[in-house]
């Protein structure tokens, strides 16, 4: 089962870096383009349901998406689960 911790471990970096990464502009080319749309690739099978079942709130006009920290929330319950 190690393995599947580690897999799993693994795959909530992946949601952190991808925090991360929003919050700082890309251009649509480069080395740190390319590694964004490579871990968009990898979360948006889970973020985009998530997305569409959470609300947005609206804080100083800004939309907060919420769904990385569910999603990363969810990924350490079924890790501690398993």
């Amino acid at each position: 089962m190690s393995f599947v911790h580690l897999l799993l471990s693994l795959y909530i970096w992946v949601f952190v870096v991808v925090a991360l990464l929003s919050w700082f502009p890309s251009s649509g080319s480069g080395g740190v383009a390319s590694v964004r749309r490579a871990l968009m690739t990898l979360t948006e099978p889970v973020l985009r349901p998530l997305r569409q079942i959470l609300p947005r709130p609206q804080f100083g006009g800004v939309g907060i998406d919420f769904s990385v920290l569910v999603a990363i929330i969810a990924l350490e319950i079924i890790n501690a689960a398993i």
